[in-house]
């Protein structure tokens, strides 16, 4: 038994055109989940009520809006696109996770119980071995890290992949869809087991230099940082990257994060913006005492084919993979000029995904990696 897949992606702007060309090139029998990524742009209003008489309001068709969508014919922004996901043997439960700005431990880890017991219930044994959590989440409630960490500890074992919604580059609003509508403040956690081979993965292109840095003032709970080494937070990593504080862009922040390392491997930590008071905002919590590395960059593109070769290798060629690529990677593309080169290796490696405002591996909600979970076609 191997998984069954249909991608599509519509370009029209018009909310109902484009679900409706989504929904052509998704419709078939009873698919176990159906996933689609869509522009802030949209009516949202519009496009979830198309989708909803469509597909069915209580159909299993979840989403979120982006800051980017990789679709089968590449890199594209300003579109919708989807998979749909069955096959004997595929098997998915979707628990809603609402109120996420006041998120507590103990309902992460409640819905990967339950999740676990409707597998359970249908016949699936949860494992490492037949089972991946996918989560989608509010890129902007800021609670991804005891979010994704709460419903790890729950899954004995199993994998876990996702990315944070997004908004453009306008950080004002993201939403998800479940149930026939767009939702804000909340996590969509499915758990997703198939008969097929897949690996969980992720890849980065930068590696650690010589520059550290110590976080000697910060604000975890709004992810602020405001002193760096005793100085004012943008001061300093400016100092460190060689640029006056007023230079300090989105492109800058993307060509020169900043690395934490636990547990033996470094995990970007990426800033999202320069803040009036020459604090820092950032996309991941960031607690004083913390030691950062500033990070350079190396080739993006031959990180991401040996990546995929890498998975080609262990799996075959990949049926589906679910991509979660990060915000300030797309902004690096386009800044480097490589955005079609990514596309073609997205589009021959049958990736749909989005990009995010973070992206969530395993227990970790990391940034300016890309994660994915590919499925084999055999």
């Amino acid at each position: 038994m191997t998984i069954q897949t249909r991608r599509a992606a519509s370009t029209s702007t018009d909310p109902r055109t484009a679900a409706r060309e989504l929904h052509a090139g998704l419709a078939g029998e009873n698919p176990a989940l159906t996933i689609f990524y869509c522009a802030p742009t949209y009516d949202l209003a519009a496009l979830g009520a198309e989708l909803a008489a469509l597909f069915g309001a209580d159909a299993p068709l979840i989403g979120c809006t982006t800051a980017g969508e990789i679709t089968p014919q590449g890199y594209l922004e300003g579109s919708i696109t989807g998979v749909a996901i069955g096959g004997p043997g595929v098997v998915v439960h979707t628990e809603l996770i609402p109120r996420l700005r006041e998120f507590e431990l103990a309902r992460g880890e409640a819905a990967a119980r339950t999740a676990m017991a409707a597998m359970r219930a249908q016949g699936v044994a949860p494992s490492g071995a037949t089972c991946f959590g996918f989560l989608l989440a509010d890129g902007l409630a800021m609670q991804e890290e005891m979010l994704v960490s709460s419903i790890y500890s729950s899954l004995d074992g199993i994998q876990l992949i996702g990315g944070s919604a997004g908004d453009g580059v306008q950080f004002g609003s993201t939403h998800l869809y479940h149930r026939g509508r767009f939702h804000t403040d909340c996590a969509l956690f499915s758990l997703i087991a198939t008969p097929s081979a897949f690996r969980v993965f992720k890849t980065e292109h930068f590696a650690p230099s010589s520059g550290k840095m110590v976080v000697t003032g910060a604000e975890p709970a709004r992810r602020i940082v405001t002193e760096i080494n005793g100085e004012p937070a943008a001061r300093e990593y400016g100092r460190m990257v060689g640029l006056a504080v007023d230079k300090l862009t989105p492109m800058i922040f993307a060509a020169h994060p900043v690395v934490v390392r636990v547990g033996g491997q470094n995990y970007v930590r990426s800033i999202q913006k320069v803040n009036d008071d020459e604090s820092l905002s950032f996309f991941c919590a960031i607690d004083e005492g913390i030691v950062l590395t500033v990070a350079e960059g190396g080739d993006i593109v031959g990180n991401l084919e040996d990546a995929f070769a890498k998975v080609e290798r262990e799996l075959g060629p990949p049926a589906l993979v679910l991509g979660c690529d990060c915000i300030l990677r797309s902004i690096e593309i386009g800044q480097r000029g490589v955005r079609d080169r990514i596309g073609a290796i997205f589009a021959a490696n049958n990736v749909v995904g989005f990009a995010t405002y973070g992206e969530q591996y395993n227990a970790m909600h990391v940034n300016q990696t890309f994660t994915g979970v590919a499925i084999s076609a055999r």
